[in-house]
């Protein structure tokens, strides 16, 4: 029984770190789209374009991965019974703003659809920084288990 739990385990470890990555590669890239999408002429063909991509990277990539990240992601707290560990509390913690930003990056998939654009390039560009920041800190809470 124990080989079993272990080998689950490793396979649960696996698939939540590749998730990750794409739910990470998904988040770089969004607002990126933004930036381009609002230099293009509003209105333009392609503004739509960049709508249908935008559209197609959060409910082909983003969506799924999210949803897979936190099954798997809670699958392992309980396989390793992490519950009480501070660590874990941390890692939560930013795993939740990281799903804060991811909706209010959708939310801002909508507004430009909408023709509204209410940030700047550059603060756009800088949004991009918010999830490499963020995952750096969860990858060192959990290889180093600093509490």
């Amino acid at each position: 029984m124990q080989d079993v739990l272990a080998v689950t385990y490793l396979w649960l470890k696996a698939g939540h770190i590749i998730f990750v990555i794409f739910w990470m590669a998904g988040l770089f890239m969004l607002p990126r789209f933004f930036v381009y999408h609002q230099e293009a002429g509003a209105g333009s063909d392609e503004a739509a374009r960049w709508v249908d991509r935008e559209s197609k990277l959060l409910k082909i990539i983003l969506l799924p991965s999210i949803i897979v990240v936190w099954v798997l992601g809670i699958a392992l707290a309980f396989s390793i019974a992490a519950w009480d560990q501070g660590w874990l509390h941390a890692k939560l913690l930013l795993v939740l703003i990281l799903s804060a930003y991811h909706g209010y990056l959708a939310g801002y998939a909508k507004k430009l659809a909408r023709g509204e654009q209410a940030l700047a390039g550059r603060t756009l560009r800088l949004l991009n920084e918010v999830p490499g920041v963020t995952v750096a800190v969860i990858v060192v809470l959990v290889v180093v288990k600093p509490f």
